[in-house]
């Protein structure tokens, strides 16, 4: 446990599976941590000051030390509170783990959010679409137990938010078919069990509010030339 809230400070912006990642992360491991709402459109002081590089969120502070990038924030959280293991103990579980957690970012989240802005070129939107579905069935392939992590969450989890909550939502908003039961069976029953589970439940943005603003932001993209 933290032993001062003021020792552990998360700057992000609620409805940021990034941001997101790193909220299961802290709850699973009971941390307690002050959250700094960030305005993307308008960078605070304190933003650019512990993410000089990249002024982006999520920023993860302990006792004064900024991390960037949500992948390594969650590895950092694992190795300095030990309870609820994150990644496996194995070396070779935790370099797989390390593995899919990338291939989720590179292959299935961008390729995503490339096909949805990409509203003005249907041959580039159908190569993203194409390549979201490709990779959505490679990880398929590799879910194995009832959590990528066995019987209890882990990082490739935590990594997977995005499939579980945001690319539904990107579907009803946008129309694109990227994940269906028919197709990926076992990682539509994992993101149902996902969501089921107590502490991701609790930490996920209201869903309502969520969908205004991307539907209003993808309605917006067809304006832009």
């Amino acid at each position: 446990m933290a032993t001062n809230q003021e020792e552990v400070k998360l700057l992000g912006a609620i409805g940021s599976p990034f941001v997101c990642r790193v909220q299961i992360a802290l709850k699973l491991k009971g941390i307690e941590y002050k959250f700094l709402e960030e305005n993307m459109a308008n960078k605070s002081e304190l933003l650019l000051k512990y993410n000089p590089v990249y002024k982006k969120i999520p920023v993860f502070v302990h006792n004064e030390k900024p991390i960037s990038e949500s992948l390594l924030i969650i590895e950092y959280i694992d190795e300095t509170w030990k309870q609820n293991p994150i990644l496996p103990s194995d070396p070779y579980q935790r370099a797989l783990a390390r593995f899919w957690s990338n291939f989720i970012d590179d292959k299935i989240i961008a390729a995503s959010i490339k096909a949805v802005h990409t509203v003005h070129d249907e041959k580039e939107r159908e190569k993203n679409v194409e390549g979201t579905i490709e990779a959505l069935q490679i990880l398929e392939n590799e879910l194995k137990d009832k959590f990528f992590g066995g019987e209890e969450i882990g990082i490739v989890d935590i990594a997977a938010v995005y499939i579980a909550f945001w690319i539904p939502l990107i579907q009803e908003i946008t129309g694109l078919q990227l994940l269906n039961a028919e197709k990926c069976p076992k990682l539509s029953k994992w993101s149902q069990e996902f969501l089921n589970h107590p502490i991701v439940k609790e930490n996920m943005p209201p869903r309502e509010p969520l969908f205004a603003y991307f539907k209003a932001h993808y309605e917006s993209l067809f304006d832009s030339k």
